[in-house]
């Protein structure tokens, strides 16, 4: 049997869905973490969160899909991902972050926005 997997990646939690190719039936959806991830807010109006949180839950979504159901990674022959648009991650040379990220839900910059519609 072969499967597409498919990654919501939100702010929330993640969420993998495991999908059999030949009858398009969802064999499996799980949720990680199982409650909802941390965010930041150093201010009010502040919304941030560790892009190596999306990464660690991702993966730990993956293999709890993969061993709860007896999937081998090759059975897997593709990957859909949407993920939460407005979110910037900047990293360094080596792919490591270098911060945490400005989510969506960020208000800092609405005085900014609302000056340049303005004019």
């Amino acid at each position: 049997m072969n499967y597409y997997l498919g990654l919501d990646i939100g702010s929330s939690s993640i969420k993998a869905a495991l999908v059999e190719i030949e009858t398009g039936k969802s064999i499996g959806v799980v949720q990680q973490p199982e409650q909802e991830m941390e965010m930041v807010a150093i201010k009010n109006g502040w919304a941030e969160q560790d892009p190596n949180d999306w990464w660690n839950h991702t993966c730990e979504a993956i293999k709890r899909l993969k061993h709860d159901h007896s999937v081998a990674p090759s059975q897997i022959k593709g990957i859909g991902i949407s993920y939460q648009m407005h979110g910037l991650v900047l990293v360094d040379d080596n792919g490591n972050s270098l911060r945490n990220s400005i989510i969506w839900c960020d208000s800092r910059a609405v005085g900014i926005g609302d000056k340049a519609i303005m004019k």
